[in-house]
Formats: structure tokens, sequence, C-alpha cells
């Protein structure tokens, strides 16, 4: 099982720039891929990015391509996102995950890093 801490999170203004991390524990970080999700309030959890295990494939959702980068640095265990150009629909919780089989299977969740932006 991996454990997962996710930091980075903040209150900034429309078009502003954020960088989240995802600190990764215990089983071997560079076999799984790992994903980024967000929950804006009052609505369900969904997709934002994700990174392969060899970083060698990406992907995004459509509402942040061009804004949004997913990274790895399987050294230190962590995966990042940076956001800029951020908007107030970006306003989340974000959650890291390592993906066991896509679309629906995951292994842990972090905690959630709250990322609010003001416009």
């Amino acid at each position: 099982q991996v454990q997962l801490v996710e930091t980075g999170g903040g209150l900034v203004q429309a078009g502003g720039s954020l960088r989240l991390s995802c600190a990764a524990s215990g089983r071997v970080f560079n076999s799984y891929a790992m994903g980024w999700f967000r929950q804006p309030p009052g609505k369900e959890r969904e997709f934002v990015a994700r990174i392969i295990m060899n970083g060698g494939a990406i992907y995004y959702t459509d509402s942040v391509k061009g804004r949004f980068t997913i990274s790895r640095n399987n050294a230190k265990n962590t995966v990042y996102l940076q956001m800029n150009s951020l908007k107030p629909e970006d306003t989340a919780v974000y959650y890291c995950t390592d993906i066991r089989k896509w679309p629906n299977e995951f292994g842990s969740w972090g905690q959630g890093t709250q990322v609010t932006v003001s416009s």
C-alpha cells in the first residue's frame, strides 16, 4: 500500500499559479501510474491529469490543457501538478492517487489539499 500526502494548496487570485506536490511512501513508487483529481464545492470528484510510470504518457482533462502540467520525480517519490492561469472554476480540493487500472481502479488516496481561486 502506498501512502500519499498532498501539499501546496492555498488561496490565489485568478491568473495566478500554484504547484501541488504529492509525496508517496510505502511500496515502490515508480511502479505506479499516478493521477490528480479534484472535487469542487458541492460536486463530485473529477479527473484532472495522470502520468504513466516512466512519465512517457500524460493525459489531461480538457479544461486544464495548456494551463496545468503534471510531472513526477521517481527519485523523490513525488508527483507534481503545476497550475498556471488559474480560474475561479479551478477551486476545489485536489487529491492524488495511484492508479491500478485506468479508468476505475485506484489504490490509495491522499487527504487532499484545498485550492481556492478568487476572482
